[in-house]
């Protein structure tokens, strides 16, 4: 517990020594140096002493965000200046600083964008918040909520509600999530209600639908709607849900809601009628009944089972569902996909499907974002050709992080298709392809299943050939 202690009233002092372009200094604290004292911190002897030492812990892990914040903003800024002497404009400038940091913190670029607006924020019109974060009174993720519920105001009024925030002591202390978002929204209001009333307006404008995927090959379908939408919506699916069930329907309440959303807007029962279906498979998991699971493009890895059912159709509830199946072949041992090739600048159809189903999500590290562009790692203007072996899939963002200056990359050897990522500060990083289903599983020996078991998986089987061979 001591050691814990020393090591918080060290790290507001220490220096980032030791990293690229930060030569070592004699006697400084590093942040090394730190870890390599935590890591020999024993548990302690009793439950007293274990509980606190896991709310020093975390009154560290606050005070490790705020460091982070300040060297964010601190490497932001030194950026700015060297492009600014690159003569790079002005409106350009930070440009790549936001992608750097995300592959510094292993966090998508998404989410480091939202800590460097955090970073900054905290850093140059909310230091009293900075400082309850650095104490360990505030947390990251509600030091964020703080800002977040104070983006619409100006500077000025920004600061005002930070010192209204700080000026009673019971305002942060045991308060959770909701709690905080209501203070701060309140103190806001107070400031600068034409602002507050002005974004709560505008909120309409970001109003979409997203689709995640959820386990048991389940997906989260969720819509960001005016409240006023997302209630009458709501409303009319309870009132058919009702109804279908005061009238003998079996099915759950839920699942009432969740079927008539599906058929309301595709206008099918099952939500299906017509599929191609872009699953990567083993042949054995196809047509022999293993237990290798399969790989959805769009989604994730499938159970074998679900993936012979979805080509069959009997995941639908559509009466003579058409599907379409994309074969994707593997090079045996190494369970690369074979690759095509193109003469064209821009990646023909065939060879953009290609992509989108080796690659998955962007290929960025820590970026896991559909893949909106297909990108040629060696550019076209640079003679990279229009191969496989060239691109990869990037969402929008990250490719565009990629053509910003001091940013390259290229193919590496290997077994399974690899880029290399190098940022501007002369940091590498790696990218390798998802491992096709199949690849490097050693042969199973069968279990041996009643009989009646494997003729049922028989004839599945023979269906499945009829049908593709139709």
């Amino acid at each position: 517990m001591e050691a814990v202690q020393g090591l918080s009233e060290a790290l507001p002092t220490a220096q980032v020594a030791g990293s690229p372009g930060v030569p070592p200094v004699s006697g400084v604290l590093s942040v090394a140096d730190v870890s390599r004292s935590l890591s020999s911190v024993p548990v302690a002897a009793d439950g007293p002493g274990m509980i606190d030492q896991l709310r020093e812990l975390e009154d560290l892990k606050s005070l490790a965000a705020a460091k982070q914040a300040r060297i964010a903003v601190a490497f932001d800024l030194s950026q700015r200046r060297e492009q600014a002497a690159a003569g790079v404009p002005a409106k350009e400038q930070g440009a790549g600083v936001g992608a750097e940091i995300a592959l510094a913190r292993r966090e998508s670029p998404a989410r480091s964008g939202r800590l460097l607006g955090l970073a900054k924020a905290l850093g140059t019109e909310m230091p009293r918040a900075l400082a309850a974060l650095e104490s360990g009174e505030l947390n990251e993720w509600r030091a964020t909520l703080i800002v977040r519920e104070t983006a619409c105001l100006s500077a000025e009024d920004r600061c005002a509600v930070d010192e209204e925030l700080a000026a009673d002591a019971g305002t942060l202390a045991g308060a959770g999530d909701r709690a905080i978002i209501a203070a701060v929204r309140a103190a806001a209001y107070r400031r600068d209600p034409h602002s507050v009333a002005k974004r709560a307006s505008h909120a309409v404008n970001d109003r979409t639908v997203t689709l995640r995927p959820a386990p048991d090959t389940m997906a989260r379908l969720t819509a960001l709607l005016p409240v006023a939408q997302g209630v009458a919506v709501y409303a009319a699916l309870t009132r058919h849900a009702d109804t279908a069930r005061s009238n003998g329907d079996e099915r759950s309440r839920g699942a009432v809601m969740a079927d008539q959303l599906v058929e309301n807007i595709t206008g099918t029962p099952g939500g299906v009628s017509s599929i191609e279906v872009q699953l990567v498979m083993t042949d054995r998991t196809l047509f022999q009944g293993d237990s290798e699971p399969a790989r959805l493009a769009g989604y994730g890895i499938v159970p074998a089972h679900w993936a012979r059912q979805t080509v069959l159709g009997e995941e639908t509830d559509t009466a003579e569902p058409t599907t379409w199946l994309r074969r994707l072949y593997t090079t045996p041992g190494t369970g690369e996909l074979l690759a095509m090739d193109s003469k064209a600048r821009i990646f023909p159809p065939g060879l953009r499907r290609f992509l989108q189903v080796r690659d998955d999500t962007c290929r960025t590290p820590y970026c896991d974002a559909p893949i909106r562009h297909h990108d040629h790692i060696i550019p076209w203007h640079q003679d990279g050709p229009t191969t496989s072996h060239n691109g990869q899939g990037l969402c929008e963002a990250c490719n565009h992080t990629k053509e910003t200056p001091g940013w390259t990359a290229r193919t590496l050897p290997g077994p399974r298709h690899t880029v290399e990522l190098q940022t501007p500060t002369g940091h590498t990083y790696h990218s390798t392809a998802p491992p096709p289903p199949g690849t490097g599983t050693p042969s199973r020996r069968r279990e041996k299943r009643p009989k009646h078991l494997r003729q049922a998986k028989a004839r599945k089987c023979a269906r499945l050939r009829h049908s593709l061979a139709a």
